[in-house]
Order: C-alpha cells, then structure tokens, then sequence
C-alpha cells in the first residue's frame, strides 16, 4: 500500500522570517511523502520566491506556491491551498508555527491504524517568544489545555480546542462539510472544526505535544498573531456566529428552552452576587464567620436543617 501523501497548506503575507522558519519544520519531518503549497495572499513580489531560493532542493521540488495579486483574507487563502490538495491528508501550517520533526510519521501512522476516524489531533505546547530581526527569543512554554481528555464538542461550544497546525485530517472531509467559511475574517478553524466534532469524534495522537504553537503577545503589525492582534474582531465575529446558530436554534425549537435558561441563569448570577457580598461581610465580623462555619459543620454532620 502506498504512503499516504500529505498536503500541507501555508498561508503567509511579507513575512520572510516567519516562512523560513515554517519550511525548516516541514522540511525536517521524518515522513517523507508530503507536498508544501504555499499560499502569498497579496504580499510584496519576490518575497517567497527568495525564502524558497534558500530552501534545500528536496523542499523546493515539493513545494508549489499559489500568488493572490490583492489579499484576499485568511480563510480564502486556506480554501486556495485546500483546493489545489493533490493529497488524501491535509493540514494548514501556519507561517508562524512549527512541528516536532515526528509529528506527520506519528499523525498519519495514527490514520492508517484507525481507518475509521476522520483526523488526528496533536497535544499543543504554546511557546512565548519575542522577535529580534530575523531570529526569535523564547521567553517560555506551556502546555495548551493540558487537562483536556480529547478535543470535546462540548468543550469546542465554549472556544477553539486546537489550531490547524495541530490536524491532520482526510481531504473526504472536505467533501463532506465543505470548505473553511471565508465569509468570515477570523475564527473560521473554530467553525470547521466545530463541524467536523458534530460530524465524528476526534482523540489526541498522543499524551506528548508534537506541535508548536508561536505566541508574541508584545510584538504587532505583520509580526502580530492573530488571536492577539485581532482579538476585538475575534469577539466581535465570536458574538455574530453564535447569534446566528441561536436564531437558528429558535426558529426551530421555539424560545421556551432558552427563555427557561435564561431564567435560571440569571437567578445563579444573583445567588452568587448575593453569596459574594455574604462573604465580604463577614470577612470584616471574624468571629460572626467562624461562628457561622462551626454551624454549618455541625449541620453537615448530624443531618439536621
């Protein structure tokens, strides 16, 4: 049986720096059978075509690059590379980010042991760094939802529980839920990957993170990220989405449900404004306090009340 071939999508704009960084990663896969299409969404001329010139030979004869003359936006780029996929896997990797160089031999190991499953998602390490011309200062690391047993749906409903560059997932799925939503200007990975938890469930390749998320909270222009550096329009394009699926959900469900959890979540609120403010007070009446804790033992323990 052939090795599945893996096509791996770059969105990048005048970022040099970044794109060098990116091809090494991709170029140090210990799993051979890949192709690197980059997406340039409206940047300065020549500017790929020189970091490529610097790549190794074996990366370039892999590597086709697709040049938007105006940028388009995020999820158009995406949706660029995804279509001219000549694989049967995809992943985007983001200009910024970076693999463990056993990342894409351990992810399509997974999908051939587990036919059944659509994609494979990798534990991710968020590494801080700092930019210094052409080089990056790592400030520290930490593990991105390290308590996390599997990428949930319910927990996707409260925010995105993994970056593209920690998918590999079959081009079927594609043909199945379609292509990333490039009406929106951000969030459309949370979107896709919110259709494909509804579509199958998804596990964790692994208890060790393979991926590398890059974070820059001090640096912003072309250097930002984007879930800092647009993180207004995150929220603002956040709140729309979920209006939508809510009208949606009323328009077939009638607002009963939702007038009902409104209530009770409005009543919590205030039983929690009440409690806080409880606390507060007696945190000035000390022996009102433990007195009132002594009780409360006293109940637990005998039953009574």
């Amino acid at each position: 049986m052939p090795a599945s071939l893996v096509s791996i999508v770059t969105r990048t704009k005048d970022r040099p720096a970044f794109l060098r960084r990116a091809l090494r990663s991709i170029g140090a896969q210990t799993y051979a059978n890949w192709e690197l299409i980059i997406v340039d969404d409206g940047g300065a001329p020549g500017v790929v075509e020189a970091v490529l010139a610097d790549a190794p030979s074996a990366t370039r004869a892999r590597t086709r690059v697709v040049a938007h003359a105006t940028p388009q936006g995020r999820w158009q780029a995406a949706n660029a590379g995804v279509r001219e996929a000549r694989g049967n896997l995809v992943i985007l990797h983001d200009d910024d980010d970076s693999w463990a160089s056993s990342f894409l031999a351990r992810a399509v190991g997974y999908l051939d042991d587990n036919p059944q499953r659509v994609g494979v998602v990798s534990r991710i390490e968020i590494v801080w760094e700092e930019r210094d011309g052409d080089s990056f200062i790592e400030t520290n690391r930490e593990p991105f939802l390290p308590n996390s047993v599997a990428p949930l749906l319910m927990d996707q409903q409260r925010f995105n529980q993994f970056v593209p560059i920690a998918f590999l997932y079959r081009r079927e799925l594609h043909d199945a839920l379609g292509l990333y939503d490039d009406s929106l200007s951000v969030i459309g990975d949370w979107v896709f990957n919110s259709r494909v938890l509804q579509h199958s469930a998804l596990e964790y390749l692994d208890t060790e993170p393979l991926v590398y998320w890059h974070q820059r909270p001090s640096s912003s222009g072309v250097d930002g990220n984007s879930v800092i550096e647009s993180s207004e329009e995150h929220r603002r394009v956040d709140a729309l989405v979920r209006d939508q699926e809510f009208r949606a959900l009323i328009a077939r469900e009638g607002a009963g449900g939702a007038l009902y959890f409104e209530r009770r979540l409005r009543e919590t609120e205030e039983l929690m404004k009440r409690e806080f403010e409880l606390l507060r007070h007696e945190s000035l009446h000390p022996v009102r306090s433990f007195y009132r804790r002594v009780r409360n033992r006293i109940i637990r323990r005998s039953g009574i009340g």
